[in-house]
C-alpha cells in the first residue's frame, strides 16, 4: 500500500478502528469515555427530570390555590345572596317640602 492510499477515508477510519481494538491503552481510554459519557447523559437526564418534576407540582399548587379563591368568592357571594334575602328591603324616597309662605310673610313685609 502507498501513502496516498492511507488519505483515503475508508482506509483512514479502517486503520483508526483496527488500532483502537488491538491496542489495550486505545481501549482502555474509549472504555473510560463511555462510561464518563453514560454517567453525564444519566446525571443531565436526572435534573431534567427533577426540573419538570417541580415544575409540576408547582401548577398543581397554584391550580389548588386558584379553585380555592373561587370557591371562597362563590362562598362569599352565596352569603351575601342569602343576607340580602332574609332582611327586607325598604326603599324610602325622601318627602319633598313645600313651603307655603309668600315673600311678604317674611321679616321684613
Amino acid at each position: 500500500m502507498a501513502l496516498e492510499d492511507f488519505m483515503e477515508p475508508e482506509v483512514a477510519i479502517t486503520a483508526a478502528v483496527t488500532a483502537a481494538v488491538f491496542s489495550p491503552g486505545a481501549r482502555k481510554i474509549i472504555r473510560r469515555g463511555l462510561v464518563y459519557g453514560i454517567a453525564g447523559v444519566l446525571i443531565a437526564g436526572d435534573a431534567i427530570a427533577s426540573v419538570a418534576r417541580n415544575v409540576g407540582q408547582g401548577v398543581q399548587q397554584a391550580g389548588a390555590a386558584a379553585v380555592n379563591s373561587a370557591q371562597q368568592t362563590m362562598n362569599s357571594a352565596k352569603t351575601e345572596a342569602s343576607s340580602k334575602e332574609s332582611t327586607p328591603s325598604t326603599t324610602t324616597t325622601p318627602r319633598r317640602t313645600t313651603s307655603t309662605k309668600t315673600p311678604s310673610d317674611t321679616v321684613g313685609g
